[in-house]
């Protein structure tokens, strides 16, 4: 359960601080419009997700079993974390966040990062995609610039509610998020190394400051934020608070160990390595207690920003360690700038991320798959999007390993015949 950045400092040289720096100021360029338009997608204030980038990104880093995973703010959280903003409120989510935290310490020190291998695949595959459907939606108000007061958590209502502003909607912000939308696919295709996010976010919110177009920003929505770091606290902590948070807590700490355990999987197969998953598990454990500490929201690994990380030079933990400093050196500096970035535009950004996290690439292979395998996919991506993640999970779980079961064949004393 050793961090891999012992292991890979041993012998670290000139030559691989080297790669491992522009690996960290390239992720971190990715990093921080991903990071704002996430924690505002969540209901939470734009400070949050760079706060989570931060902290919990360098405990990742530190503390982590693969040599390049980048960890942070993940869409996969947006769903789970506006459902307990909404309920409990952000006191709520941090107590949420500090117990996953607690689970996911213990979980790594009980070896319980080996049992990834026991959720099936067509489960991880539904409840990837319903996220990614939930957080299209969510992003359709700003996008298309609908006046609405506010979106209602349940994804019927919300689409009803996005129906019935329909005549509001504004041709400057959808203008706004299309060419937003525009140069994210063309940057991304004609300067695949470059961070084309940020300089996506940084023209179309730039030729809306200029122009001065009535189109809402960070700052006209949010106010300045902080140039910063808050001081560490605890929450209001009390016994009836924890049972009510628990079934979040459980959720939040599920999805960080699979995301960072997938996204740890997907390194290994980039780099030809190996992680250590126990160790993977333990870090995002202190991530997250680290994060709620700092007011942040929970942090996993990230698969699109560790991907990113290896294509650009990244070797060891080192560059992920330079990725939250470099954020910290951006919030500390520049965090005015940050106020003129358009909504639309960030907007635009999580409608790619909605469509890259649902892997358009694969649907023919899904739809290959047995018919058990689709089943389990299609109603894991149900439930998801119309119940919530605690039901989808815990039904696609239980239902794939009936299926394994089913598949192997039932143990003797499970088979009602006497012996």
């Amino acid at each position: 359960m050793k961090p891999k950045l012992f292991s890979t400092i041993r012998d670290y040289d000139a030559g691989l601080f080297r790669g491992d720096l522009l690996a960290g100021i390239t992720v971190a360029l990715v990093a921080i419009p991903l990071s704002l338009a996430i924690a505002i997608a969540s209901g939470a204030d734009p400070a949050a997700g760079l706060v989570t980038a931060i902290v919990g990104g360098f405990l990742i880093s530190l503390l982590g079993g693969s040599r390049v995973q980048i960890g942070g703010p993940t869409g996969a959280f947006i769903v789970v974390v506006y459902g307990v903003i909404a309920q409990h409120g952000y006191d709520g989510l941090v107590l949420a966040t500090l117990m996953a935290g607690a689970i996911l310490v213990l979980a790594g020190v009980l070896r319980a990062g080996n049992l990834i291998e026991l959720v099936p695949e067509p489960v991880v595959n539904g409840f990837t995609i319903g996220i990614a459907v939930i957080i299209g939606s969510s992003q359709l108000k700003d996008f298309l610039g609908l006046k609405v007061a506010s979106l209602p958590a349940e994804f019927v209502l919300k689409i009803e509610a996005l129906w019935g502003a329909r005549a509001t909607m504004d041709p400057l912000a959808l203008a706004t998020g299309l060419c937003s939308l525009l140069l994210i696919v063309v940057l991304r295709r004609a300067l695949p190394r470059w961070p084309g996010l940020i300089l996506a976010m940084a023209l179309v919110s730039g030729a809306v400051a200029l122009l001065h177009l009535p189109i809402d920003s960070i700052g006209s929505r949010y106010g300045a934020l902080p140039s910063h770091l808050p001081v560490p606290s605890l929450p209001n902590i009390s016994l009836d608070k924890m049972r009510e948070l628990l079934p979040s807590a459980l959720v939040i700490a599920f999805l960080a160990a699979i995301e960072s355990l997938l996204s740890a999987m997907v390194a290994d197969r980039m780099i030809a390595g190996t992680h250590r998953p126990n160790a993977e598990v333990i870090a995002q454990g202190w991530a997250n207690i680290g994060s709620a500490l700092f007011g942040g929201l929970p942090a996993t690994g990230a698969i699109a920003r560790t991907a990113t990380n290896v294509r650009a030079g990244g070797k060891t933990p080192v560059a992920g360690l330079i990725h939250a400093l470099v954020i910290l050196g951006v919030m500390l500096a520049a965090a005015p700038l940050a106020g003129y970035l358009a909504m639309p535009a960030l907007a635009a950004i999580l409608l790619t991320t909605a469509w890259n996290m649902s892997e358009p690439h694969k649907w023919e292979e899904y739809w290959a798959a047995p018919v058990s395998d689709r089943v389990l996919l299609v109603l894991t991506m149900v439930l998801t999007v119309l119940a919530d993640l605690t039901t989808a999970i815990g039904v696609g779980v239980a239902l794939g390993l009936a299926l394994r079961l089913r598949d192997k064949g039932l143990p003797a004393q499970w088979s009602g015949r006497d012996r």
